[in-house]
């Protein structure tokens, strides 16, 4: 058995007992998913029915934009290819790629396409074949070079997946409350905690919180850390050149857990879905929440957002001190990968060459930007972007700081292996409910990275 299938079957069980804790193959081709110009001219011609599975994770309200984009390129796809229909499967993002996407890996049959994290997790789908490197199609479409960047999709040369858009993280915020107030936006982390106190002083929340899913309350701990121990920090633990337990790491998980006994964020936060973070604001029972820029669509829909419809601000997480540069996460992990025995189908092949074509493309980059709030992946010309976002005060605000922004970085998650992501969700939510110190934490995880790296 080879390695890959080995730490897919450990993984699923450590998802399985993790989410409860919480809360048939295509006719196999060629290896390299080429075809020659007589398969490729079948697959056009035939009219012969066939099916695509798609695997999305754009469930629930609040993404239905998204979902709808979804929709268009797929009916625009099936429109192109003769017999084509696409299934379209959804499932919440955590169940996909913690439960659904490891059974299915380990089994060796997932979806023809379907959504995933580019690394670490597609990376180690493909060291057992079940990924397909679609560069030789991004060379026919042309848009292999168009993209800011898919490093996170890339093993050995080879590029097994697409990421749809980017996101930064920061704080969306009451503007009413803060101008009724005269807040300004913080500069240092003081002002930022002189903030919260004012708001909790108030009777307010200072920080929307939901943590029932621990990559939630983690954006926060995540953003600290890179401001106590450094940006690049995050890049050494598979390397076992930095240490979780570090005391300046060790800082940024106090500092945490400094805001959760000061009662900065909603009580009862571990039992709540991430989908009532966003209530918490739109209430106004909080008065700042730490998210995605994806949260943007929800503040620029009126359905959604009711009486705080365009009444939202967002600032990024500052600095410790004045001058040391804006630090964030600027993420492109999240998109689409395939199946190599899709791939291997000559008429599978072309389908989802159409789909890449009919997805990956400025017009689609810039609606989403609009319609959803999501970073374009592709390359675009600022004047677009600007073009695009005119008059919606929010995602321009958004576009705007990026321009102060000094460092950047993935997401952990993207730079750690499972069970070390695992186990830091296990602890951090542990240090919520009060049963670990911040040291205990650092000790904890770094246990799990060190067996990790000696794993590898």
């Amino acid at each position: 058995m080879k390695k890959g299938l080995v730490l897919l079957t450990t993984l699923l069980f450590i998802a399985t007992t993790a989410l409860t804790g919480c809360g048939g193959g295509a006719k196999e081709g060629s290896s390299n998913g080429t075809t020659t110009p007589e398969t490729e001219k079948k697959a056009e011609t035939s009219s012969e029915p066939f099916e695509l599975k798609l695997r999305h994770t754009q469930v629930g309200e609040s993404k239905k934009n998204r979902f709808n984009i979804l929709q268009d390129v797929v009916k625009t796809t099936e429109g192109e290819i003769a017999g084509l229909s696409v299934k379209l499967d959804g499932v919440e993002s955590e169940v996909n790629r913690k439960e659904k996407l490891r059974a299915e890996m380990t089994n060796g049959d997932p979806p023809d396409i379907f959504d995933a994290f580019g690394s670490p997790d597609v990376k180690l789908y493909a060291e057992n074949g079940l990924v397909a490197d679609i560069a030789p199609i991004l060379d026919e479409l042309g848009i292999k070079d168009q993209f800011l960047s898919h490093t996170q999709w890339e093993k050995d040369g080879k590029i097994y997946g697409l990421p749809v858009g980017a996101s930064i993280e920061g704080y969306f915020y009451n503007k009413e409350y803060f101008e009724k107030n005269k807040i300004e936006i913080p500069k240092t982390m003081a002002e930022l905690d002189a903030i919260a106190e004012k708001v909790k002083k108030d009777g307010k929340i200072p920080f929307a919180i939901a943590s029932k899913d621990a990559w939630v309350p983690l954006m926060t701990t995540n953003n600290l850390w890179t401001y106590y121990a450094g940006a690049e920090v995050t890049k050494g633990f598979a390397k076992g050149e930095t240490k979780w337990n570090d005391p300046k790491m060790i800082e940024a998980f106090a500092k945490h857990d400094e805001w959760l006994k000061k009662g900065y964020f909603k009580q009862g936060e571990l039992g709540l879905e991430y989908a009532t973070q966003r209530n918490q604001i739109i209430n106004e029972e909080a008065i700042m929440m730490y998210d995605g820029s994806w949260a943007t669509s929800v503040f620029a829909d009126k359905a959604q957002s009711g009486k705080m419809f365009e009444k939202v601000g967002f600032f990024m997480m500052p600095p410790l001190n004045a001058g040391d540069g804006y630090s964030i996460m600027f993420d492109s992990n999240n998109g689409y990968a395939f199946s190599q025995k899709a791939i291997d189908d000559p008429k599978k092949r072309e389908a989802i060459k159409a789909f890449i074509k009919n997805l990956y493309n400025e017009e689609m980059q810039l609606r989403g930007l609009k319609e959803d709030g999501v970073i374009p992946s592709m390359k675009v010309e600022q004047a677009k972007l600007n073009e695009t976002a005119k008059g919606n005060e929010l995602l321009e605000a958004i576009l705007a700081q990026m321009g102060e922004v000094k460092y950047t970085w993935p997401a952990f998650d993207a730079l750690v292996q499972a069970d070390v992501n695992t186990a830091l969700s296990q602890q951090i939510q542990k240090m919520i409910s009060g049963q670990a110190t911040p040291q205990q934490v650092g000790d904890e995880v770094q246990k799990v990275q060190d067996e990790a790296n000696a794993a590898q």
